[in-house]
């Protein structure tokens, strides 16, 4: 490698997921190593969350909570300032306990008179027995002391979110982070004003992170990778740092926002931060902008690339094919902490708890989606409407390097939608090479999952799946260009469930046309779904057009009528619409919701689904035993 290599560092911002970091960096790192590049990463929404929470951290916090007036200081704040010195003396031991690192601390979590308990806990409430006993003993029984242990200490940590929040940042979560700033926000003014605010406290210690960063790591460019809009003010603030201590490091910035909000960036203030800006995959623009760099001609072209000049933004574009999957080598976790990251159990649901608990090495089967029909999805875009599939031998080849750089064996598979005989050759060659994995991914709940198939990726390492069954309608299904029908769903969910794997079950309100009467139908299928043990778990998403969706490009095919976009040239990706329906699907949302956290619990299963609306619906038309009596059917192909 030649000292003209320039020295690359990959930065994940705040924030992702705190359980395990998020795939971008690793794959870019991987891929450019494989190039020959000097290639490191970093993980700073990590490391700001562990820096804040600390022994270190928090009497800085405290401060912040004492300027605030004692009349204005809410229950939360209060229960923290009293006992503070019980949190000062917990915060360590609760966060090892979360690394993995020290086991022992659960039993004197478990007592509940080690951490303190504030608002949060009172969620605990919920569980509780007939006879006001143990509220956890339904999950945990009387042996389960590490799993309840990190259940409390989770909830500790979100009441000290909490704290932050009202304290030092109201913008602050673990997840969707200063979100409004950036979600389909046409102007870059909010953005551009919090950036020139006083910094808070998570703003200084985000700041001498990257100081600390680019002084360890002497990167001569930074890429920064933004999956969701609740991790664009953090990049921004990174980025402001890097610019500030040392004006000629170039800073890139990519990831899934920019490609699906940023496609018709036209603001130049963007570019008093990042040099670049990349849409779709980073593999092919990157080597294009380092020739650019390196003085010579660009082969490529600046491959789909946003820049300023003379003030203007302009784009770069070509029609090279983007390197094929099979090429773009195994990513690699070289540099991050994983004995740092946080198993966080929030949710007791044994599905939903995998997102944010344990270590998951994050792998894809194939690029894009092999249906790319959903009339809700951004089908349009390269990420998903470019299919391209590696064989079985080059993932197990890839998951053999990962498995022995971590020493990891659970994978999450991160597919838009793993295809049925992409996870079948996937399957044999794991039990070809008599590989012990375990692994979960999401699918669409298609026929060709049939029990045979299910039993095989059970037997493969599958623990759990998760697909979209959106709208349990057949024609709201057929509207959308789903491709499956309910009847179908279950009986491929029930085909999983007996194989002994975890469903979960991506649902949505709120499509166009859906009526009240379709949401009382939805969720009286979603209830039978329950009920007969097919899901063990959901999640209700408000529908949301947007400009890349077939929805958004052909409204008039579903009935509605686009608004006009807000002026601006920065975000634009959703989009209001009039649906001649009328209904209002934010009150319904209430009661859906409702619903299914009490039938991920078991709770409910027997009520009249009208009960969880606290509006007067009307009673659902499908029959109570619509669900069994597709399940009596056989599974055809």
């Amino acid at each position: 490698m030649s000292d003209a290599c320039p020295r690359i560092l990959a930065v994940i911002p705040p924030m992702t997921q705190l359980n395990t970091p998020y795939p971008a960096t690793a794959y870019l790192t991987g891929f450019l190593r494989s190039r020959g590049f000097h290639a490191e990463q970093t993980d700073l929404a990590l490391a700001l969350v562990l820096e804040l929470l600390s022994p270190e951290g928090l009497p800085k916090i405290k401060a912040a909570a004492e300027a605030i007036p004692g009349k204005k200081r809410s229950n939360t704040l209060k229960i923290f300032l009293n006992e503070f010195d019980r949190y000062q003396a917990s915060i360590g031991p609760a966060v090892a306990l979360l690394q993995g690192r020290d086991g022992s601390i659960a039993h004197r979590i478990c007592s509940r008179a080690f951490l303190p308990e504030g608002p949060r806990f009172a969620s605990l409430d919920n569980y509780l027995d007939d006879d006001g006993g143990d509220p956890l003993a339904w999950a945990f029984g009387s042996l389960g002391v590490q799993d309840r242990a990190r259940h409390l200490a989770t909830l500790y940590l979100n009441d000290l979110a909490d704290v932050l929040r009202e304290a030092v940042d109201t913008r602050f979560e673990f997840v969707r982070y200063a979100e409004s700033l950036a979600q389909s926000q046409a102007s870059f003014n909010p953005l551009a004003t919090a950036l020139a605010a006083p910094p808070t406290l998570v703003d200084t210690t985000l700041q001498q992170l990257t100081r600390t960063a680019i002084d360890q790591s002497h990167p001569s460019i930074v890429l920064i990778s933004v999956p969701f809009p609740g991790s664009v003010y953090a990049a921004f603030r990174i980025a402001q740092t890097i610019k500030a201590a040392n004006p000629k490091i170039i800073t890139v910035l990519g990831g899934g926002y920019v490609n699906t909000e940023l496609r018709e960036l036209a603001e130049p203030r963007v570019f008093d931060y990042f040099d670049y800006v990349m849409l779709d995959d980073g593999e092919k623009p990157l080597l294009a902008l380092f020739e650019h760099l390196a003085g010579e001609r660009p082969r490529l072209n600046l491959v789909r690339t946003f820049t300023r000049v003379d003030g203007n933004v302009r784009y770069f574009n070509a029609s090279e094919p983007d390197i094929p999957f099979e090429e773009v080598g195994t990513p690699t976790w070289d540099g991050l902490p994983l004995d740092r990251y946080l198993s966080l159990l929030d949710m007791l649901n044994p599905m939903h708890r995998l997102w944010s608990d344990g270590h998951w090495n994050k792998l894809t089967v194939a690029h894009g989606c092999y249906w790319k029909k959903c009339s809700f999805c951004d089908v349009s875009l390269d990420y998903i409407g470019r299919y391209d599939a590696a064989s079985a031998k080059v993932l197990v080849d890839r998951i053999e390097q990962i498995i022995a750089e971590t020493g990891h064996t659970g994978f999450h598979l991160v597919d838009e939608a793993a295809p049925p005989k992409a996870l079948r050759a996937l399957a044999e060659e794991l039990q070809r090479r008599n590989l012990a994995i375990s692994w979960w991914g999401n699918i669409r709940f298609e026929k060709s999952f049939t029990p045979e198939l299910c039993l095989q990726l059970a037997d493969s390492g599958c623990i759990a799946i998760s697909g979209g069954l959106e709208v349990a309608s057949d024609r709201l299904l057929q509207l959308m260009k789903k491709g499956v029908s309910v009847d179908q769903v279950a009986r491929v969910t029930r085909a999983f469930t007996d194989a002994g794997v975890l469903v979960h079950a991506y649902l949505m309100y709120g499509f166009p046309t859906q009526t009240v009467q379709d949401t009382v139908d939805a969720l009286e299928y979603v209830r039978q779904l329950f009920a007969e043990g097919c899901i063990q778990s959901g999640y209700f998403h408000r529908f949301a057009c947007t400009v890349h969706s077939p929805v958004g490009i052909n409204p008039a095919e579903y009935g509605i009528k686009l608004q006009p976009l807000p002026p601006g040239k920065f975000a634009r990706n959703d989009v209001q619409f009039i649906d001649p329906t009328g209904v209002d699907h934010h009150s319904l949302g209430k009661g859906l919701n409702k619903a299914l956290y009490n039938y991920m619990h078991g709770i409910g299963l027997d009520s009249d689904v009208r009960s969880w609306f606290s509006e007067k619906v009307p009673r659902p038309t499908v029959a109570r035993h619509k669900i069994s009596r597709a399940l009596s059917a056989p599974h055809t192909v």
